[in-house]
């Protein structure tokens, strides 16, 4: 008796969620069934994959021989399938998208229309997450990261860079006095992350040469609250260009301490599972976001300069 492609699936989501409970859920069925297609697997097979104890399920060496295979079998059908809806102009399932809100806010959200209007059959669900997930755990398939990656079970694209200032309102500012030097700066209203402490490190220059580890003021979580408490004059914080660089032009804040503060721009990535093949709704989306990025004609195109002989190089990759 052969095996199936749902029996397949049910083990490789017990194997990434850890238990059968997880499983089930993730796969929407009852607990029962997915014990089921899983035992009748094993005994196809004439093996054991998972060894159960009362704590969890690990994998015998049998199971993890059969799991890469499993994988790349799960995969391969899926992206058959995507590119034959794509041949015949219909990509279309689910794509989970993954960012912080910021990032979502200011950049992915004003770019989605376009990708809507290219693939009207993809269901987009969008996920805020300032801080870094389990893509398997959170049933996401693509992420948008800021800064230098460590996870290596993942693919990554580099779609561009951004860069961040210091800013304040000019209200702020008439009030409490333009700093002069990192010195001055310490003594002002400054509003901080309350986790990780690392992002309460500012690149800016003391007489010395090191640089400044604030003590915030306010404290939060969010990028985009910290921008909202500036522009009500609540202080100097230290944000991505992709947030403040309209608020700027406007007039609404005010760039502090540009001579003193160092240029250290900190890469965009597209980071997704590392699979046998990309889905082709991953794919298109990448391509459409390394696109929009580099297009001169994209509103934020200044905020995060694209790095074009590398996307160059994304758009056959990602296929």
């Amino acid at each position: 008796m052969k095996i199936t492609l749902e029996e397949v699936a049910v083990f490789l989501a017990v194997v990434d969620t850890g238990s059968l409970t997880a499983a089930a859920e993730h796969l929407g069925q009852p607990v029962s069934t997915t014990s089921r297609l899983l035992a009748r697997l094993e005994e196809k097979l004439q093996t054991t994959l998972l060894r159960r104890t009362t704590r969890r399920l690990d994998l015998t060496d049998e199971g993890c021989n059969f799991v890469h295979d499993a994988r790349q079998i799960v995969e391969s059908v899926r992206v058959a399938e995507d590119r034959l809806m794509e041949r015949r102009g219909r990509l279309s399932g689910p794509l989970h998208i993954d960012a912080s809100s910021p990032f979502m806010l200011h950049v992915l959200v004003p770019l989605l229309p376009g990708y809507r209007a290219l693939h009207p059959g993809v269901d987009l669900v969008l996920h805020n997450n300032e801080g870094f997930i389990d893509l398997l755990e959170r049933r996401v398939d693509l992420a948008i990261r800021i800064g230098e990656l460590k996870d290596s079970t993942l693919h990554s694209r580099l779609l561009g860079q951004c860069r961040n200032r210091l800013v304040a309102s000019p209200a702020y500012l008439a009030r409490r006095g333009t700093p002069a030097d990192a010195e001055a700066l310490l003594s002002h209203e400054l509003l901080g992350f309350s986790q990780p402490e690392v992002l309460n490190l500012w690149p800016v220059q003391r007489a010395d040469g090191s640089v400044v580890r604030i003590q915030p003021t306010l404290l939060s979580s969010s990028g985009e609250t910290q921008r909202q408490m500036a522009i009500a004059g609540m202080g100097i914080t230290y944000l991505a260009d992709f947030m403040t660089a309209r608020d700027v032009a406007e007039g609404r804040l005010v760039e502090v301490l540009p001579q003193a503060t160092l240029d250290k721009p900190r890469p965009v990535h597209a980071v997704y599972h590392q699979q046998s093949a990309v889905s082709v709704r991953i794919a298109s989306m990448v391509n459409y976001l390394a696109q929009a990025m580099q297009a001169p004609e994209a509103e934020w195109a200044a905020y995060v300069p694209p790095v074009a002989s590398k996307i160059a190089g994304l758009m056959e990759a990602v296929r």
